[in-house]
């Protein structure tokens, strides 16, 4: 057993890992790190983890083996400056704090994302877990950019309410929520250039996003759609897509149209493609706090500790 703990514990991510880990085989959680929230049993801010985590959140640290980093955007670095970890720490960051920039004191960040980075995951002891809305776009959009067929894209996606996080904001009240749609950070969203550094390594034309998102009248869950002019067939294209995810634990190409209950609640991905003349759309679904955050930052920790990929990550989806 691997000792693990959480900072930022009581957050929509950092509650998620909780859950993940309380169940993992090979982790036991030794602490659950909140300044906020001191003093209160973890069960008591989320009530559906009564019986499976009754962990005290804590404003104290002790040595681990593993560490995530579940802390609002930009504070990573200030809490890993304040507190230095060892070395043979395993530190995984699920802010973007070092998605673009990898180096940090000794540490160089290696990004998690397992479908295109697994061979440098394995042994690595700091990780920068990608973005929700850019895992889902990348692995959209991966395989065209290994076949060197991107340029100009333009990409929908709708998220769910828990992608803004716990702080509650205007936008996240059910009243305002509920029964409404509208789309925010249009062509300006942070997760676009996290998105290019990793498609340009793969293709040889500089690529161009154009990104919409939206929010959506729901919880939780990702859906993103791209489009993007090819002249190959429909076959050809899936084939490309079936050869590079043909070994990958959690994505799955479907010939059949998706939708996002098929991946909430699991650290799946979902995609589908169709083509109309010379124009494709690639569908991507996940989970946002799952795949897009916690969920793979367990899979990460899996490929660094050279741990089944999916030990702890065998979910249902919610299907009604």
């Amino acid at each position: 057993m691997k000792s693990a703990g959480i900072i930022g514990a009581n957050g929509y991510t950092g509650s998620e890992l909780v859950r993940l880990l309380a169940f993992h085989p090979k982790v036991e959680l030794q602490f659950l790190y909140s300044r906020s929230n001191a003093g209160i049993k973890v069960s008591d801010i989320y009530p559906d983890l009564i019986e499976i985590c009754e962990m005290t959140l804590t404003n104290q640290t002790e040595e681990v083996d593993i560490l995530f980093l579940c802390l609002p955007h930009q504070e990573s670095k200030n809490w890993l400056t304040e507190n230095p970890v060892k070395e043979n720490v395993l530190v995984i960051d699920l802010g973007n704090d070092f998605r673009l920039e990898s180096d940090f004191q000794d540490r160089n960040f290696i990004y998690g994302l397992p479908e295109l980075y697994k061979n440098e995951l394995k042994s690595a002891k700091s990780i920068a877990n990608p973005g929700c809305f850019a895992t889902a776009i990348q692995l959209a959009l991966l395989p065209l950019a290994k076949e060197k067929l991107l340029k100009n894209i333009y990409t929908t996606g709708i998220t769910g309410s828990t992608g803004a996080g716990q702080s509650l904001q205007s936008t996240t009240h059910f009243s305002w929520r509920n029964d409404n749609i509208s789309a925010y950070k249009t062509l300006t969203h942070q997760h676009v250039d996290e998105v290019l550094k990793t498609l340009n390594q793969s293709n040889e034309k500089e690529i161009e996003l154009h990104f919409v998102p939206w929010r959506g009248d729901f919880v939780r869950g990702i859906f993103t759609s791209s489009i993007i002019k090819c002249d190959l067939e429909l076959n050809e294209i899936q084939e490309i897509y079936q050869g590079l995810y043909q070994d990958a634990a959690f994505v799955t190409v479907s010939e059949k149209p998706i939708d996002m209950k098929q991946v909430v609640n699991t650290n799946r991905c979902a995609i589908h493609i169709e083509k109309n003349k010379d124009t494709i759309v690639v569908h991507s679904a996940i989970d946002n706090l799952v795949k897009g955050a916690s969920g793979q930052a367990v899979q990460n920790m899996n490929i660094a500790m050279d741990w089944e990929e999916n030990t702890g990550l065998q979910l249902k989806p919610i299907a009604f």
